[in-house]
């Protein structure tokens, strides 16, 4: 007879740890407060229950603090259930990824405009060169209304049409 040694024996798996599970519950909690951002329009393109969907938009009408942690528990539970929550992840990922890049061509449209009324018809130029489907001749007449809006101290919405003129033609640049 040979002696069993304990140490060959293989461990039995345990599975994940309650520190794991506490973190997965967590993130999943995350992601569902991410959930509730959305625009319904947003969530309605994401591939979720029905169950998902309506703790979501039952959630957003619950004003207390500890009503909605406690809902928002609820949601990590029901997404636990979901085929693919990675995906749903990955998909508002996205939704924030497209409104970065608003807030990117905001900002270029702004810095356009702001130039174009401090510095003149040489940063027209410019923007053709860098935008080449933008109406030239429509653009320096946007530029020049809203130069001399600003010379009058009068805001009659010109530098507005101007920046509406640069965002549009942005859009169509960068798509």
């Amino acid at each position: 007879m040979s002696p069993t040694n304990d140490q060959n024996e293989l461990p039995e798996d345990f599975g994940p740890s309650k520190s794991q599970l506490k973190r997965e519950m967590h993130a999943l909690q995350d992601l569902g407060k991410r959930m509730l951002d959305l625009s319904d329009e947003q969530l309605a393109t994401l591939n979720i229950s029905d169950t998902l969907a309506a703790a979501i938009v039952e959630s957003r009408r619950i004003p207390q603090r500890e009503a909605r942690r406690r809902h928002l528990q609820y949601i990590g539970k029901v997404l636990r259930q979901e085929d693919d929550p990675e995906a749903i992840g990955r998909a508002i990922d996205a939704f924030y990824a497209g409104s970065e890049e608003h807030t990117r061509r905001h900002h270029l449209a702004e810095r356009w405009r702001d130039r174009m009324i401090a510095e003149g018809d040489k940063v027209v130029g410019e923007f053709i060169d860098y935008c080449p489907t933008a109406d030239i001749q429509h653009l320096r007449n946007l530029a020049r209304n809203a130069r001399k809006e600003v010379e009058k101290g009068k805001n009659t919405g010109q530098s507005r049409k101007l920046f509406r003129a640069l965002r549009e033609w942005i859009d169509d640049a960068e798509q």
